[in-house]
């Protein structure tokens, strides 16, 4: 990535936060709802918070920090890249054991937005 920050980025940073607002509030006021609303077992609404606050934390800095510079950004996508790998880690592992179908969604999901941060990291060396 070039000193100057894709526009295309920014875009993806906005999606970003869209998408993590839509599930990290549900998750954090109304775990229990939300999680029978996706057809997941409610074992216990802690982690099920705990996965709305980190949407949501990750969601707002992607908000907060838009109109920054790339160093930024740079920093941002490791911490994105690493979430999401791990994620898409622990929705697969939940899939070998038989999560519900809809859990695929989720995966596709998160390894559509790791692709993004991947390729922005790694590959996208002009603005």
């Amino acid at each position: 990535m070039s000193d100057r920050v894709p526009a295309s980025l920014r875009t993806w940073f906005l999606i970003h936060f869209i998408a993590e607002m839509l599930f990290g509030v549900p998750l954090l006021l109304l775990p229990v709802a939300t999680l029978a609303f996706f057809g997941l077992p409610v074992t216990d609404v802690l982690f099920a918070r705990l996965v709305g606050a980190a949407l949501l934390g990750i969601g707002g800095a992607s908000l907060s920090m838009r109109q920054t510079g790339s160093e930024t950004y740079r920093a941002m996508l490791d911490l994105k890249i690493i979430w999401s790998l791990a994620a898409i880690f622990a929705i697969s592992l939940s899939l070998i054991v038989g999560a519900p179908k809809i859990v695929w969604g989720f995966l596709l999901i998160f390894v559509t937005f790791s692709a993004s941060w991947i390729y922005y990291r790694f590959f996208r060396r002009s603005s």
